[in-house]
């Protein structure tokens, strides 16, 4: 017991913190580059790991189609959207935002996979997740104190294109029986391969000048929050259950609150409320797939 929470505060903290490495390297490369850097770190400890444990077969190559859409739209674009709205928003928002993904997963599933009956406890949940992110985005202030709508854009598309990829998966590669820790791996690398060849490299050379934002990039958002992060959570997976694990997006959005405010970011009652209102969402949401999957 005391392990597994010692590995859902390391999980809350790799993922909340990512927020604040991605704010640190946009003043000095682009969001696409960001990209490239965190999946090029986050690949390698997984590939090492999933070599060791031999889950990777090359019977796998059949489903070679089905790892390039993940690797396009739950890896390369999900991470580029992020890196973008980060760019946009406070980190402290940023943050909170990238929390709906449990509640778009919720949504997508409820849609596209007929199996997966709602209960009054998930639509509840969804509901009150997205007031909370109007209650964030409070589009009834002034234009003066208003977020930037195209960052807030990103990030919910990001959480929505990410919610939906798990309906991809469900439908499309969970029948083969493949170990996550493949999938991850293969989507990872096909999407580094893609990112190398449309990324603009140019000036990332400054990064060299910023070791601050080199190393939050590269070992922050890229060995910790993506790699060493995917690791913790499938550890998770083995020892709770894919419902039991998904709690720990529960930490994300506080997280990236605490860091966000620690580095002068502003973070008033309205931050917190929609926050406390979305991780409800969220808790609600997890009762109810908890009471189906019983």
């Amino acid at each position: 017991m005391g392990l597994t929470v010692v590995m859902f505060g390391a999980l809350g903290l790799c993922w909340g913190s990512n927020f604040i490495y991605m704010k640190l390297a946009a003043e000095v490369i682009s969001p696409a580059q960001m990209t490239l850097l965190r999946v090029a770190c986050g690949f390698v400890p997984l590939l090492l790991v999933a070599w060791r444990r031999g889950v990777m077969e090359r019977g796998q190559l059949r489903l070679l189609p089905h790892f390039g859409v993940m690797a396009v739209l739950a890896t390369a674009f999900y991470y580029f959207a992020i890196a973008k709205g980060t760019e946009l928003l406070p980190s402290a928002v940023a943050g909170v935002l990238g929390g709906t993904i449990a509640l778009f997963t919720t949504l997508a599933s409820l849609l596209f996979l007929p199996a997966q009956r709602p209960n009054a406890a998930m639509l509840g949940g969804v509901w009150l997740g997205f007031i909370g992110v109007v209650l964030l985005i409070a589009p009834w202030q002034g234009t003066v104190a208003m977020l930037d709508g195209r960052g807030v854009l990103w990030m919910l598309g990001a959480a929505a294109l990410f919610g939906g990829s798990y309906v991809y998966v469900c439908r499309f590669l969970a029948p083969h029986g493949l170990p996550p820790l493949a999938l991850v791996t293969w989507q990872m690398g096909l999407a580094l391969a893609l990112l190398l060849l449309v990324t603009d490299t140019s000036g990332m050379g400054d990064l060299l000048r910023q070791p601050r934002a080199l190393a939050g990039v590269t070992l922050g958002l890229g060995v910790l929050g993506t790699g060493l992060a995917f690791l913790i959570y499938y550890a998770l997976l083995e020892r709770l259950g894919a419902v039991a694990s998904a709690a720990a997006t529960y930490l994300t959005p506080a997280v990236a609150l605490i860091i966000g405010w620690a580095n002068g970011e502003a973070v008033g009652l309205r931050e917190l409320s929609a926050a406390g209102v979305i991780l409800l969402g969220i808790a609600l949401v997890q009762r109810g797939r908890t009471r189906a999957s019983g």
